[in-house]
């Protein structure tokens, strides 16, 4: 009985409502399921099978007043998704009370009235409907129960309460709690719909679910019932299509299938020899479905998973919910094929950035940036579209991430995603990249003088300083107009001729020295010890310096207690009164006044920096007083410095040797010396960028408060959540609809759960590089060697800065690190990441510390234990673990 036709309307029930009489607008009381089978109902063509749902008002008069399932449900709110054995025993507690309250008599005669519609034999399909799940933002599959081929009144009601207790298994309470979703907000309606008795049954995605292309259709097709393959039991036939073409068939060996049994429930049953390879759907029937799915996804107005059953010749539709592991594609306007890279991956900050982050990035930035989940995104697609072109973005993200580079061949290979350019028309964008420089042409970039270094860190101090003093007096929208200006003063000023020069100088150095001495001596990636202890690396310093704050307060036992009991960041107050407190008070604000600034994931100016926060210092501070003897930030930059100067000595004589040895030599000491006088300055623009952006933070919430004041807002961090320009004009106007602001939280959760990709297109196909790993040993881990030398010891797997607990010699395992974790790196023997490049902070730093390190690891958080011992290979780019 399909009910694609919407019947005259009528007077609604409040606890049992048909198909016909739900739209998406009632969420909340039919459930996801429920309201999506409505507007399945709606659409011209496609056939579904009748039916009802039992609403969330039933479940509510049901549980509603019962003590002893309020009782449980107050214990259960205190547990964490990790506490599986007690969230077991309380939900085994809540089903049982839940299936033993009898359904009121009014609700039974509404189901009885609507199962009077069918036939008496006529079997169904017992769904349960909750209002956290198929939503575009949460799937909630497979976290409710699903009870097939039920018949008769007695057995359908018996098995509706079964689905409302099936709101509290096990997997459904702890995907809650992962989710943030209140077990009492939670609601669930029932879905009783007329069984369908298909030849084949499966899954329609309307966008590929693996590459997330969304012209590619994907269909999963087997015999029978279609819950075979929802259980994992069967493999399926896969079908992909885009745009009316087959173009991919998988047919899988179909040994067993689900069918109904006569007097109700289900049975697996072999499928005979001669079918299992056949395919379960003709051509003709993979288009018809490709037809249907197009046809709902535009209905929807996003990529749908669809379940669909064949019977008689015909398609139902049977359920359809949105795919919510897609990574939005990034917000261009243009027409045509883009390709655009994860400005994160480059930046080494993957996490999903609030709006305001977001916009005062694109701000800042050099050229157009594009948001997708809180992450920016560049289009590169008019570098790619002509052979000189792919030739520099390729080897610039290339000597960057081998794994972008990796993607961008692929797509340009493929020769038909990116169109080159008329000759007529070929101008490719500048690209800044180092590879292929001659000796001439980098010593002619730059005079190789350290003082042109001391010079541009005096400039952008004074810059600053004199940023703080203007930025006071200006308030209102007058200020978000002067930080446009001052920032835009600010990008001239940093794509100076000798800026820029100074930026390039060593990084070309460090090309040429890599590749020269590995052609001239076979050594990989000299440069890595050369640079080690570099002058004027204000981020190396940083680390250091925080070695020094230690040695101020290692004398003092009364002040290392009162930091180790230390809960709250008014702490600084309480260093006064106590011995030792003033000195220690003093090195601790030096140390903020000039490195206050920065925090992990800095490049978002909501993040809480140091200065706001400064309470996350104490445990490296702590560690450092404990692992470390005085003096030994001194004796780490001399050490680092001695095997420099050393590592120098031993290659200019290696070179002398050869034919041509003198020219090569001094060739190498100019290098060298133009490498070590502007390797420290690499780190210092972004250092300037971030004090410049943390100068505009302060003014900012100045105006938030003055919001907070006036009622606009509830408190100062709202303003985190609107765009720089949406800011502005409610500073303005001083009027906010503030539901806006509860919508970007829940799409900031949202977007907090996604992994970013390097490589995304505008059909949002996700393009995944991979690492040569030929020549690996057995079982290694592929990474990017960015900087030399082989270490073992104890992994120390750690995702945030805060919760680190190093002991000397410990290998820091990370999803990325940025300027703020280089405090740490005084404490470990190497670094994994699984973001990163040759010229990322961290492998920057890690260079400068001798530290053996590879980065852009894949899934290296969860490839690599806690407390496994491994190897890193910093030379060849791998990890082993040992044991």
């Amino acid at each position: 009985m399909p009910e694609n036709k919407l019947s005259p309307a009528k007077k609604s029930s409040k606890y049992v409502l048909s198909f016909r009489e739900i739209n998406k607008s009632m969420l909340m009381l039919a459930g996801g399921k429920g309201a999506n089978l409505g507007e399945l109902c709606r659409i011209e063509q496609i056939q579904v099978p009748g039916g009802f749902c039992v609403t969330t008002e039933a479940y509510k008069k049901i549980t509603g007043s019962n003590t002893e399932l309020m009782s449980l449900l107050d214990e259960l709110i205190h547990f964490k998704a990790d506490d599986g054995e007690s969230i077991g025993t309380i939900c085994a507690k809540i089903r049982r009370v839940i299936e033993a309250i009898a359904i009121a008599g009014d609700i039974v005669h509404e189901i009885t009235e609507h199962l009077a519609k069918f036939g008496k034999q006529d079997a169904f399909a017992v769904r349960s409907s909750a209002t956290a799940e198929d939503l575009p933002t949460a799937s909630f599959a497979g976290q409710q129960d699903t009870y097939l081929n039920i018949i008769g009144q007695e057995a359908i009601l018996k098995h509706i309460s079964k689905c409302w207790a099936s709101l509290f298994t096990d997997r459904a309470v702890i995907y809650r709690i992962q989710n943030g979703f209140d077990h009492r907000k939670v609601q669930l309606a029932v879905v009783v719909q007329q069984m369908v008795f298909p030849h084949a049954a499966g899954i329609i995605f309307t966008a590929d679910p693996v590459s997330g292309n969304r012209k590619v259709l994907s269909i999963d097709a087997g015999f029978g019932l279609g819950e075979a393959m929802v259980a994992g039991l069967v493999n399926a036939d896969n079908y992909k299509l885009c745009n009316g073409e087959i173009i991919d068939k998988k047919i899988a060996a179909k040994k067993l299938a689900i069918y109904t049994l006569k007097h109700g429930g289900t049975q697996e049953q072999e499928i005979e020899p001669g079918w299992q390879n056949r395919q379960a759907l003709t051509d003709e029937q993979i288009l018809q479905l490709e037809i249907i799915g197009r046809k709902i996804e535009k209905h929807f107005g996003y990529p749908q998973d669809i379940e669909w059953c064949l019977a008689d010749g015909e398609f139902y539709i049977v359920q359809s919910r949105p795919i919510t592991t897609l990574y939005p594609i990034p917000e261009g306007n243009e027409q045509g094929n883009h390709v655009y890279v994860s400005v994160g991956h480059q930046q080494m900050m993957t996490d999903a950035m609030k709006p305001l982050g977001l916009s005062l990035w694109q701000l800042t930035a050099f050229r157009p940036m594009f948001k997708a989940a809180g992450r920016l995104f560049v289009d590169i697609t008019d570098n790619l579209s002509t052979p000189a072109g792919q030739k520099m973005i390729i080897d610039a993200m290339g000597a960057h991430d081998p794994l972008i580079k990796h993607a961008l061949v692929t797509i340009v290979e493929r020769g038909d995603f990116i169109k080159l350019l008329p000759n007529d028309k070929q101008d490719p964008a500048a690209i800044i990249n180092s590879t292929g420089k001659s000796f001439a042409d980098i010593l002619g970039q730059v005079e190789n003088d350290p003082a042109i270094v001391a010079d541009l860190i005096t400039s952008n101090q004074l810059s600053v300083k004199e940023l703080k003093y203007n930025i006071q007096a200006i308030s209102g929208p007058g200020l978000f107009d002067f930080i446009v200006q001052d920032d835009q003063q600010a990008k001239k000023n940093l794509f100076a001729p000798q800026n820029r020069g100074a930026i390039m100088a060593s990084m070309d150095a460090l090309w040429w020295i890599n590749e020269n001495i590995k052609n001239w001596l076979g050594d990989k990636n000299a440069a890595d010890t050369l640079a080690q202890s570099a002058p004027n690396n204000i981020t190396s310093e940083m680390g250091l310096e925080l070695l020094n704050v230690a040695d101020v307060i290692r004398p003092y036992p009364q002040v290392i207690e009162y930091l180790q009991q230390a809960k709250d960041d008014n702490f600084l107050d309480g260093l006064v009164n106590l011995d030792g407190g003033k000195e220690a008070l003093y090195a601790i604000e030096t140390y903020l006044d000039k490195y206050g600034m920065r925090c992990a994931g800095e490049i978002d100016i909501t993040k809480t920096r140091w200065s706001e926060k400064p309470g996350t210092l104490i445990p490296i501070l702590l560690g450092n007083i404990k692992n470390f003897e005085p003096g030994a930030g001194k004796c780490k930059f001399e050490l680092g410095r001695q095997e420099a100067l050393k590592k120098e000595a031993e290659i200019l004589n290696r070179l002398k040797q050869l034919p041509d040895g003198e020219q090569k030599a001094d060739e190498t000491k100019q290098m060298i010396s133009l490498l070590r006088n502007f390797a420290g300055y690499r780190e210092y623009p972004k250092y300037g960028i971030i004090s410049r952006s943390f100068v505009y933070k302060q003014a900012l919430m100045k105006e938030a408060e003055k919001l907070v004041q006036a009622g606009i807002i509830n408190e100062k961090e709202d303003i985190y959540y609107l765009t720089f320009q949406e800011l502005r004009e409610v500073v303005r106007t001083n009027k906010l609809d503030y539901q806006l602001i509860g919508k970007r939280k829940e799409e900031h959760k949202i977007n907090e759960k996604l992994n970013p990709p390097r490589v995304i297109t505008s059909d949002g196909e996700i393009i995944s590089g991979k690492y040569n790993s030929e020549n690996l040993p057995a079982g290694a881990i592929a990474g990017l060697a960015v900087s030399s030398g082989i270490i073992e010891g104890r992994a120390r797997v750690i995702l945030e800065m805060e919760n680190a607990v190093l002991e000397d010699g410990d290998i820091l395992v990370t999803t990325f690190t940025d300027p703020s974790w280089t405090p740490l790196f005084v404490s470990i023997r190497g670094l994994v990441t699984e973001v990163g490049g040759l010229m990322t902070h961290g492998a920057v730093i890690a260079r400068e510390y001798g530290l053996p390190a590879v980065v852009g690891v894949e899934q290296a958080t969860k490839l690599i234990k806690n407390g496994q011992r491994i190897r890193v290979n910093g030379t060849d780019g791998y990890i082993e673990v040992l044991f």
